[in-house]
């Protein structure tokens, strides 16, 4: 059977995605499934949980409510939580049970906005896909309700929005903090973050940013939305290393300036024919960056290999992987003689022998395993991180 995992884990559902994208901004996310699954998409995969509170609730579908297609009763739920708590929006997102059984999150979330007075908006997850495409849904939804066109703002440098910045990504390393802080050394005012480190007011003045840094596959789709709407370009590329900081800040100040959008900072710029003896497994946009970065400290090619959602912007030489299984990545290092690898630990399973592994945990990958181990890249000169870098 392929694609099935034996050894590793898989990445963390497209539920996770959405819970971990609207965590912070006082909304609240009902997943449409059976009674006790909450934890795990409330637990196992947000590290904000213990110490932040958010609105995740589960609709507890029952196996008669799921045959009878009784939606009164979850949307009866829904409105009496929402009247108890006043949350800023609702969303409803569903696992593979609905989607097993049909059901039509447009027009239940038009039912319970309708009574209850409070934008809601219902995502087409089903748990098979990655955290990556319910990411990418939500904070798409969160800015096509909550995001209007306004004049851009006054200040004269180039302000800017992050755009898809998660702990399942990043996790909590002050990631967001460090790019804000470095930004603003060049000459760069931060308008919101649209995933983590921002509130909901600051996210609705996102449309008067001259430009968008995409720090994450799950931010992309929100970037070209706004970009579309707003006129707003955007910079795909995460600030990590020593040269990545010049490239993406360059990068934005141009794009603020002529209107164009970029993928540079994830660009090797190297031959389809020039064999790499280096990968980087994981979420495309870091990942891309990654590479990029090790490829100029090394003067060397470096492969990407992305088994969580990916498109064909994201690998400009069309040399990057969407690998999806565990053999299929085995087999790639294998036979392109793939000599060092950066990725999460528990990838260390099913790398050919012989191969070394640079550990950067990934938690919506590992989850909390490797948690207290992750570590914030952002700016720091990779040698460093890892002692060496082959």
């Amino acid at each position: 059977m392929k694609n099935v995992s034996r050894i590793i884990p898989c990445y963390a559902a497209d539920t996770s995605g959405v819970c971990s994208a609207l965590y912070e901004f006082g909304g609240m996310t009902v997943v449409h499934d059976a009674s006790g699954c909450n934890s795990t998409y409330s637990t196992h995969d947000e590290p904000r949980w213990y110490d932040q509170r958010s609105m995740i609730y589960i609709s507890a579908l029952t196996e008669l409510d799921a045959v009878m297609g009784n939606d009164e009763k979850l949307i009866a739920d829904i409105v009496s939580a929402a009247k108890d708590r006043s949350p800023a929006f609702i969303v409803l997102c569903g696992s593979p049970m609905p989607m097993m059984t049909g059901f039509d999150y447009r027009a239940v979330a038009e039912d319970i906005q309708h009574r209850t007075g409070i934008p809601t908006f219902g995502i087409e997850t089903n748990g098979t896909r990655s955290y990556v495409d319910g990411a990418s849904k939500a904070l798409l939804a969160l800015v096509k309700e909550f995001v209007h066109d306004m004049p851009k703002d006054s200040f004269e440098g180039t302000s800017y929005n992050i755009v898809g910045a998660t702990p399942l990504d990043f996790g909590l390393t002050d990631t967001v903090s460090t790019i804000k802080k470095m930004l603003g050394e060049c000459d760069m005012k931060f308008i919101s973050s649209i995933g983590m480190g921002s509130t909901l007011d600051e996210i609705r003045k996102a449309a008067s940013a001259k430009v968008d840094l995409v720090v994450s596959y799950t931010g992309l789709e929100t970037a070209r939305y706004m970009e579309k709407e707003f006129g707003i370009p955007y910079i795909c590329g995460v600030p990590l290393g020593v040269s990545q900081k010049d490239i993406c800040a360059s990068e934005m100040h141009r794009a603020a300036r002529d209107g164009r959008s970029s993928y540079y900072p994830i660009v090797r710029g190297r031959s389809i024919d020039n064999d790499a003896e280096r990968a980087v497994i994981g979420e495309a946009v870091l990942a891309g960056s990654l590479a990029r970065e090790w490829s100029m400290l090394t003067s060397a090619a470096v492969d990407v290999i992305c088994p969580p959602d990916t498109d064909a912007a994201l690998s400009p030489d069309k040399k990057d992987m969407p690998l999806l299984s565990e053999d299929e990545i085995t087999a790639y290092l294998s036979d392109n003689g793939i000599k060092t690898v950066i990725a999460d630990p528990l990838y260390r399973y099913i790398l050919p022998k012989g191969c070394e592994l640079l550990e950067l945990p990934h938690f919506a990958f590992s989850g909390r395993c490797f948690a207290k181990d992750m570590q914030n890249i952002i700016c720091k000169d990779l040698k460093e991180v890892w002692g060496k870098l082959p």
